[in-house]
């Protein structure tokens, strides 16, 4: 439960105060620090922003380490104490109040300790005490009852006898509390004789065996406490009697030992005791449960007695050839007036303050067993950040996570490697490869048919970074990728579960913070990682040398190594530390959210308070006037024509068409919410109002297809007019992904049961952008906009070279090479790419510069 001094670097200063103004301080300091090393060395504000975030995470984390760790610890200690548990303990290191609440917390729990301890034993012995008399009671009741016995004077003196040993118990043990924990002994002459023989008597009523005492010399006398005495002799005897089959001997030896100790010896005809026990039996609860219908406290209320009396009990191993159990008691024979605890004492650890688990539980009714490993790495104490996140993310993975870590580490270190003064090629592409192997292997839902789909649909997707060379469709599908990555490993279905699943991979950054915290101790206790760092280091070192003597004396051997040998000024350096970093963070990220996943499925809104049906039929109703209205325009639009659109609105029928189309597709998309807001507050439980459900909102989405066809119309007319762009090619492929998603909705109106429709407007969306990424949206711009060109004559120059690479091929193949070269003049020249950075796009465009005509020239 306690955490390492060491890595607490703020329990010497007093205040909690001061300790918050000097977090807050260092961590702005050090967020600065990294954001102006980042800025010279000329790191992107996209790279530096969230590495900053870290650094500064990283700060507060380990100076806040261990401020509020003895909170938690008090939490899980308090919730331990709750079921009997009272032997954790929290740090106490801290010099300021949380540190001295944590003193006193400790403190409390060890009196706890204490007073259950004393509380259990003494219960434990009101059991044991009781229950000798009480059954010698009982048996000379029924022996009366069922006549074996006379009930003659003889018969109830016994019978008084026992109620007065059980009252004289009972005074005991009121006397015992009285005196809060201590217990005196009442010293006075004791006949051995006498007292063995009353025992033996008592035990005859109880067992059947026989009994064999000797009492050397026959008048030893001892000075002792005759009820504490009986109380030894009596628990001897019925412990060697239920050890002992019918009709066995009890043999019961007491003799002098020397002219200041005398000795009790019991011996029995049972099956002995197991080596190893010897000492074991002398605790209490040690015998419960062997089913000889003992409570297993007699043998340690017996130890104690003799404690009490300055003496001790042991195990004596049988003589050659015999069997059974021998126990001697060996005891002083004129004690001192001595006080003991009421309970046998407990050997404690060297500077222990409390008791160990072990010794914790003296009755096995009471017991309360040491959680086993698996069971405390599940109840270890909270996270500062449980307290907001507790119901939708509890943290119920593992305790640390030494794999995941070392793998996010070494994808960001080749990260550092590959991506930095490179285009996004092959090698950016295996750093995605591998970083999602990363966070997919360690999902316990890798195998699950959503998550082998989502990744199949994410490697498409992550191709694109090598078969395309328009960066902003890799930026896209890279998005598109984390949305699915995120919706697999959080299992989510309903829109509010996969946008909350989106948000979850960025916040993994903090929630992930104590496992990363636990796991970095753990690795710096390793025995292997100093010799695996050692090694490391040492062969880097030699394959910097010897690789930079034989580059250096061989221009093969150093042409070979020069693309693999990255740039190690001290901008790079800085820049590929940044690099790491984010890296190697987004996978740790994801690894944490795999592992740990948040139970978004839990976020909802509030249930809505149905409205009547008027109150959601008439303002669905106008919107759906207006939207037949709008059909009927578009409808005498197309029948009137061109001279029907100038006389009413002085506009050409492509001004007109361009005019709408981005109202038309935001109209599409509020469409959608209208839907969904509809359904959420209308009334549904009669087959009327559902009726009426699926006939205003089928005839709304029916409408509203007519409306995605009129926006793609306009575009295809606009376009015929002045010409194809990337962005008209994508905004159509959206309309059209938008149909498809009114579509889906109608079904799920038809079904009635729209639980799967998230999931399938998600994987139409890649399966979208995964056909737009196919056509290669760049070159096919260009070659529609070349064969405009055919036939107007017409075609923009400027616009042909700003679109990339891909394009390259077409625009020289298809054009004139005059104008071809005026295109290729315009554009940026392309970078030479090394083996880490190919791309099958900027190799096709550098394969087309090669092969076009060395003498074409801009007219």
């Amino acid at each position: 439960m306690t955490t390492d001094p060491a890595g607490r670097p703020l329990d010497a200063v007093g205040s909690i105060k001061l300790k918050i103004g000097l977090l807050v301080g260092l961590s702005v300091v050090a967020a600065a620090l990294v954001a102006e090393i980042g800025n010279r060395a000329g790191a992107p504000l996209w790279m530096t922003l969230p590495v900053t975030v870290a650094a500064a995470l990283g700060v507060t984390q380990a100076l806040a380490r261990g401020m509020t760790a003895p909170l938690r610890e008090m939490t899980a200690a308090a919730a331990r104490m709750a079921t009997g548990d009272y032997s954790l303990r929290v740090t106490d290191t801290s010099a300021d109040e949380v540190g001295r609440l944590a003193r006193a917390f400790n403190t409390m729990a060890v009196d706890l300790a204490t007073a259950d301890h004393q509380r259990r034993r003494l219960v434990a012995t009101v059991s044991h005490e009781l229950r000798t008399p009480l059954t010698a009671q009982r048996a000379l009741l029924e022996n009366l009852v069922d006549g074996v016995v006379r009930p003659d004077d003889v018969a109830l003196a016994s019978a008084l006898a026992q109620a007065e040993r059980l009252s004289d118990l009972v005074g005991d043990l009121l006397d015992i509390t009285r005196v809060d924990g201590t217990a005196d002994l009442d010293l006075a002459p004791v006949r051995v004789s006498d007292l063995v023989a009353g025992a033996v008597a008592e035990a005859r009523l109880a067992r059947d065996v026989r009994y064999v005492t000797q009492v050397r010399p026959e008048d030893l006398t001892v000075t002792g406490d005759a009820g504490r005495l009986a109380q030894v002799v009596a628990n001897l005897l019925d412990n060697a009697a239920r050890h002992s089959p019918a009709g066995a001997t009890v043999t019961v030896l007491a003799s002098a030992d020397g002219p200041e100790r005398w000795s009790l010896e019991v011996r029995d005809e049972g099956p002995g005791i197991a080596d190893g026990d010897e000492e074991r039996i002398f605790r209490f609860g040690a015998a419960a449960g062997d089913g000889g219908g003992g409570t297993g406290l007699g043998l340690a209320i017996a130890s104690w007695v003799c404690e009490l009396h300055g003496g001790s009990i042991a195990v004596v191993p049988p003589a050659p050839g015999s069997t059974g159990a021998r126990v001697r008691a060996v005891l002083p024979r004129r004690p001192g007036r001595v006080a003991g605890p009421t309970s046998p004492p407990v050997a404690h650890a060297p500077g222990a303050t409390h008791p160990t688990p072990e010794e914790r539980p003296m009755s096995t009714e009471h017991a309360v067993p040491a959680l086993p490993p698996a069971a405390a790495a599940t109840n270890r104490p909270p996270s500062a950040v449980d307290g907001v996140l507790r119901e939708i993310w509890p943290e119920s993975g593992p305790a640390t996570a030494t794999t995941p870590f070392l793998a996010s580490l070494a994808v960001g270190a080749l990260g550092a490697v590959v991506l930095p003064e490179r285009n996004l090629g092959l090698g950016a592409l295996v750093v995605l490869l591998l970083g999602g192997a990363v966070i997919l292997l360690v999902s316990p839902r890798r195998t699950r048919p959503w998550t082998v789909l989502s990744a199949a649909l994410a490697v498409g997707l992550g191709s694109f970074v090598v078969l395309r060379a328009a960066e902003w469709l890799a930026v896209l599908s890279l998005l598109v990728v984390a949305l699915l990555v995120t919706t697999a490993l959080t299992d989510a279905r309903r829109l509010t579960a996969v946008l909350a699943g989106a948000l979850a991979w960025p916040l993994s950054g903090l929630r992930g913070l104590p496992l990363l915290s636990r796991t970095a101790s753990a690795l710096s206790r390793h025995r292997m990682l100093w010799p695996v760092l050692r090694t490391a280091a040492v062969s880097l070192v030699a394959l910097v040398v010897f690789g930079g003597l034989f580059a250096s004396g061989d221009a093969i051997f150093g042409s070979w190594v020069s693309p693999l040998v990255p740039d190690l000024a001290w901008d790079s350096i800085i820049l590929r530390a940044f690099v790491l970093v984010l890296v190697g963070g987004v996978v740790l990220a994801g690894a944490y959210l795999s592992l740990n996943p948040p139970r978004v499925e839990t976020l909802a809104p509030p249930a809505p308070r149905p409205v009547r049906a008027w109150e959601w039929l008439v303002p669905v109703g106008l919107v759906v006037a207006v939207f037949a209205v709008f059909v009927v325009a578009q409808a005498s639009a197309m029948w009137g024509g061109h001279d029907y659109v100038r006389r009413v609105t002085g506009m050409s029928y492509a001004d007109y068409v361009h005019q709408g189309f981005g109202q038309l597709t935001v109209a599409t998309t509020l469409t959608l919410l209208t839907v969904a807001l509809t359904v959420r507050r209308a009334p549904r439980t009669t087959p009327r109002d559902r009726l009426l459900l699926r006939v205003v909102l089928g005839l709304l989405l029916t409408l509203t297809l007519v409306v995605v066809a009129s926006a793609l119309f306009r575009m295809s007319v606009y376009q015929d007019a002045f010409g194809f762009t990337v962005l008209r090619v994508l905004v159509d492929a959206f309309e059209l992904w938008l149909g498809l998603v009114v579509v889906l909705v109608m079904v799920a109106g038809i079904r009635w049961s729209g639980w799967w429709l998230p999931r399938a407007a998600l994987v139409s969306a890649a399966v979208f952008l995964l056909v737009v990424g196919a056509v290669n949206p760049e070159a096919w711009v260009a070659r529609q906009n070349i064969e405009r060109f055919e036939t107007t004559g017409k075609v923009d120059v400027d616009y042909l070279a700003s679109l990339g690479p891909d394009a390259t091929p077409v625009v020289l193949e298809g054009l004139p090479a005059g104008l071809a070269a005026c295109v290729v003049e315009r554009q940026s020249p392309p970078d030479a790419d090394d083996p880490l950075s190919w791309n099958l796009g900027r190799t096709r465009a550098a394969e087309a510069l090669e092969a076009a005509p060395a003498d074409a020239r801009c007219p």
